[in-house]
C-alpha cells in the first residue's frame, strides 16, 4: 500500500506498511481497485452524457464510490468488495449506454473504442492484489502532474461527501454529476498536462460552491436556518444515544423514533451545529453535546453510558469497551460493527433501552448557530462596528482536527486574538478553543460557530455580503483565514476558496505531502498560500 490522502501521513511522506488512520494494507488497495474502477465508469458516463444519454443510478453511485474512499469512513473489506463488484455492474451498465447512443448516432453496428486502461477494468479473484497494482505512484511518472492529478481525485472525493448528503437530502444537479464524470476520466488520460489538472481542480472548486450552496438550500428547506442556540455541554437524567458524522437527515429520523421513549440524543464532533437547527432544536430529547473533536472518540465514547451511531466518516478503530454498543450507518463502516442499512434504526434504540444512560449533570453552556442568515441579520450592527472602529478584524479560524502534534497552535491563537477582533469559526477544528470565553464587541459574540465544514458556504457568504457594504473585494477586507486541514473534504473547500480567487490563506499544522514543490510554488506565487508558523509571528504578519 501507499497512501498519502490526509494530513496524518507517516513521517510526513506517506502510509506504506499501514495507515496512520487504522487502514490496513487490504482496505487501502481495495479501495485504489475501487477508485480504479470508478475511472472506468467516468470514461463511458462522460461520453454517454455527451450523447445525450445519462443514468440517475450510475451518479448517485460515483458519489457513494468516492466517499467510500475518504478517510475514516470504510474501513470494511467486506463492504468495499461489494462495493467493487456493484462498480463493474455500474460500468458496463453506462458502456451499453454509451455504445448503443454511439451506434445510434454514427450509424454503426457495433462500437469497439477502448482496449486498454481503466475503460476495460473488471474485478479479478483476488481484488485487493488487484488493486496494488492501480496504486497512487501508478498515475503518472512525472512527479508534479501526479500531484496535481492527486489534488483533483481528492478534490473530487471531497465533493462526493457533500453531493452524497445533498443526494439523500434529494438534491440533483446534473451539472454536477457530468463533472464528476468528466473531470474522473480526465485523471486517465495521458495526453493531459499539468495545467489541464490545474484547471480541471479550479473547475472542482467553482462545482463544489454550487454543492455546498445546494446542501445548505437542502438543510435550509428542511430545518429552516440556523438561529444563536446555546447547547448545554452536561447531561440529562435517561437512556442516551450519541450520534457522531455530519448527517443531519439521519439524525432527524432517529428523532423521530425515539421521541417519548425516555431516550436522549446527543451530538458529537460535526454534529454539534445540529443544535442550531429550529427544524430539530424543536425534539426536546435533542439533549445536548457530548465529547469534542472525532480524534478524542476512543478516550470519550467508553464513558458514554449508551448507544453510538457514526452516520459519515471520522469513525476510528473502536475498543473493546464500546464495540458491542457501537454501530454504523451510510458508507462508514468498520469490520465486525453492526451496520444499519435504510432508515429502521430499532436495533441502536434497544440497544440504548438496556444500558444504563446517564444521571441529571448540567454542564457549561456554548453557543451554535451563527450561520450567514444570522450574521446578516445584524450585519448593519457589525459593519458600524467596523467603521466606529470597534471590530478591527476578522479571523477565520477553523476546519479539521486532528491527533497530530502542532494543533494546539490554533487554540494558542484564538487565545491571541485582540479583544478587539471577532473570530469566526466552522467544522470540528472549533473545538481546539470554543468551551473558552471571548466575551462580546457590544453585544456582538467575539466567536461565531458558523457550523460544520459544509457551511464553508456561509462563511463564504458572510465574506462576499462585508465585501459588498464595504464596496471592496474580499482579499480587501479585514479578514484573515486561518485554516487546519486534515482529509479530502478540506482540499475542496480549499480550492472553493481558490477558485474564488481568495488570496493570503495560512494552512496547517503541515502541508499535504502529496504536493510537491513545483505544485507549491505555483500555489505560493498565484495565491500566497503559506503555512502556519507560530502565532505571534502570523499575528504579527497578518495585523502588522
Amino acid at each position: 500500500m501507499f497512501c498519502h490522502q490526509c494530513e496524518q501521513a507517516a513521517k510526513g511522506t506517506g502510509c506504506d506498511v499501514q495507515g496512520v488512520c487504522g487502514k490496513k494494507p487490504e482496505v487501502s488497495d481495495l479501495q485504489d481497485n475501487l477508485l480504479y474502477g470508478l475511472k472506468g465508469l467516468a470514461i463511458y458516463a462522460d461520453r454517454a452524457r455527451k450523447l445525450g444519454v445519462k443514468d440517475q443510478d450510475i451518479d448517485v453511485f460515483m458519489l457513494e464510490g468516492l466517499f467510500a474512499t475518504v478517510t475514516n469512513v470504510d474501513f470494511d473489506p467486506a463492504r468495499l468488495e461489494v462495493t467493487i463488484k456493484k462498480c463493474y455492474e455500474m460500468k458496463e451498465k453506462a458502456r451499453k449506454l454509451f455504445e448503443e447512443a454511439f451506434c445510434k448516432t454514427h450509424g454503426l453496428a457495433v462500437a469497439r473504442v477502448f482496449k486498454e486502461g481503466p475503460a476495460v477494468w473488471a474485478p479479478a479473484a483476488d481484488l485487493a492484489k488487484q488493486g496494488a497494482q492501480y496504486g497512487i505512484l501508478s498515475q503518472h511518472e512525472s512527479e508534479d502532474i501526479r500531484s496535481a492529478i492527486e489534488i483533483l481525485i481528492y478534490g473530487l472525493k471531497g465533493m462526493a461527501a457533500y453531493a452524497d448528503h445533498c443526494q439523500i437530502l434529494g438534491k440533483h444537479n446534473d451539472e454536477i454529476y457530468a463533472f464528476f464524470h468528466k473531470a474522473l476520466a480526465a485523471t486517465a488520460d495521458p495526453t493531459l498536462g499539468l495545467m489541464d489538472y490545474v484547471g480541471l481542480s479550479m473547475e472542482c472548486g467553482k462545482h463544489n460552491l454550487t454543492v455546498m450552496g445546494l446542501l445548505n438550500e437542502g438543510h435550509v428547506e428542511r430545518y429552516g436556518h440556523p438561529v444563536p442556540t446555546p447547547v448545554n455541554l452536561g447531561t440529562k437524567a435517561g437512556k442516551a444515544i450519541l450520534v457522531s458524522g455530519h448527517d443531519l437527515l439521519m439524525l432527524e429520523e432517529l428523532l423521530k423514533q425515539t421521541e417519548g421513549k425516555g431516550i436522549n440524543i446527543y451530538t458529537h464532533g460535526e454534529m454539534l451545529p445540529a443544535h442550531g437547527y429550529p427544524g430539530l432544536k424543536k425534539y426536546a430529547h435533542l439533549a445536548g453535546n457530548f465529547g469534542g473533536a472525532w480524534q478524542d472518540q476512543h478516550k470519550e465514547f467508553p464513558e458514554f453510558p449508551g448507544a453510538i451511531i457514526f452516520n459519515t466518516n471520522c469513525i476510528q478503530k473502536p475498543a473493546d469497551s464500546y464495540t458491542g454498543r457501537l454501530f454504523t450507518w451510510g458508507l462508514v463502516a468498520w469490520p465486525g460493527i453492526q451496520h444499519i442499512e435504510g432508515w429502521d434504526f430499532s436495533p441502536v434504540i434497544d440497544k440504548a433501552l438496556s444500558l444504563p444512560g446517564f444521571d441529571e449533570a448540567p454542564g457549561k453552556e456554548i453557543l451554535v448557530g451563527f450561520g450567514h442568515n444570522a450574521v446578516l441579520g445584524v450585519a448593519d450592527k457589525v459593519i458600524e462596528a467596523v467603521k466606529g472602529g470597534a471590530v478591527k478584524h476578522f479571523f477565520l479560524i477553523g476546519g479539521c482536527d486532528g491527533a497530530k502534534p502542532g494543533r494546539n497552535y490554533y487554540t494558542e491563537f484564538a487565545e491571541k486574538v485582540p479583544k478587539d477582533c471577532v473570530i469566526l469559526t466552522l467544522a470540528c477544528g472549533k473545538y481546539r478553543f470554543n468551551k473558552l470565553d471571548f466575551g462580546d464587541i457590544g453585544g456582538i459574540p467575539r466567536l461565531l460557530d458558523v457550523g460544520q465544514c459544509n457551511d464553508a458556504y456561509s462563511a463564504i457568504q458572510i465574506a462576499v455580503a462585508l465585501a459588498g457594504a464595504f464596496e471592496c473585494g474580499v482579499n480587501d477586507l479585514p479578514l484573515s483565514l486561518v485554516l487546519s486541514w486534515y482529509e479530502q473534504k478540506a482540499v475542496v473547500i480549499l480550492l472553493t476558496l481558490l477558485h474564488l480567487g481568495i488570496k493570503n490563506i495560512k494552512i496547517g499544522p503541515s502541508l499535504p505531502a502529496f504536493i510537491t514543490p513545483n505544485v507549491l510554488n505555483f500555489l505560493v506565487e498565484n495565491f500566497n498560500l503559506a503555512p502556519i508558523t507560530t502565532p505571534d509571528q502570523d499575528l504579527k504578519q497578518i495585523l502588522g
